[in-house]
């Protein structure tokens, strides 16, 4: 009798506990839309949201440089500095920090040093079919260029300034720079832009429009600048609009 009560009592409590809801693990990336009403709920939600951000543009940088990151626990790690309840010290997260960082940095040299090298060998297959182009001339640097529109006016020389309108490509046709889009010319000395320039205006006549195609050397060389990375041939189009009379 005891033993059947008792296997009863187990049944039942079974029973009970399987009828309850299994409650659903909690996922801390779900996002949540918030009713934000006063201005302390929008300033706390903007200050979480930039440290987000931040957190966020760094993951990516790192990612695309084979740095994987488990983003649960980096949201976990959050909450514990917020909540004061951090498990490691200031001084093991800086050496960890560092150590990241210094991967970081040799596998951005790497990939600088290869995207280099491909630029080179990219440049220089481009220059040596262009130069077969009827109507391209090629000067004793390597400089290519291409007359669009003949002028009529002046010639500079390397001590004047200039007025011009411009657009630059990358060799895959992306714009890079455009006075045009600007809607103003550019004025500039010609001792003061890239060798490639310095040549090249000096061959237009006031009035003309060359094409330019420009070996890395004339250009900015191993220098890197917004879109134009290490080595890279630049190609533009230059319409020289006048010769700007000193002060």
């Amino acid at each position: 009798m005891k033993k059947a009560l008792i296997a009863i009592l187990i049944g039942s409590a079974l029973g009970l506990s399987a009828c309850q809801p299994v409650a659903e693990p909690v996922d801390i990336l779900k996002v949540e839309v918030l009713n934000l009403e006063t201005d302390e709920q929008k300033q706390a939600y903007a200050m979480g949201a930039s440290v987000g951000q931040f957190i966020e543009s760094k993951i990516l940088v790192q990612e695309k440089l084979g740095v994987e990151y488990d983003k649960t626990i980096v949201a976990k790690g959050f909450i514990a500095a917020i909540q004061g309840q951090l498990q490691m010290d200031m001084q093991e997260m800086q050496t960890i920090t560092q150590a990241i960082e210094a991967k970081v940095r040799e596998q951005q040299a790497a990939m600088a040093a290869e995207a280099a090298a491909a630029n080179i060998a990219a440049g220089q297959a481009f220059l040596a079919e262009n130069a077969k182009r009827e109507g391209v001339m090629v000067t004793e640097s390597g400089l290519q260029y291409e007359v669009l529109t003949q002028g009529e006016g002046e010639k500079p020389v390397a001590e004047n300034t200039v007025k011009v309108h411009y657009r630059g490509t990358l060799l895959d046709g992306t714009e890079f720079d455009s006075s045009y889009k600007r809607n103003e010319p550019a004025v500039f000395p010609l001792s003061r832009v890239i060798s490639g320039w310095t040549e090249g205006v000096q061959l237009m006549n006031v009035g003309s429009k060359f094409k330019f195609f420009i070996p890395s050397e004339l250009a900015y060389g191993e220098r890197a600048t917004g879109l134009i990375t290490s080595n890279s041939t630049l190609i533009f189009e230059v319409e020289l609009l006048e010769i700007v009379a000193a002060n």
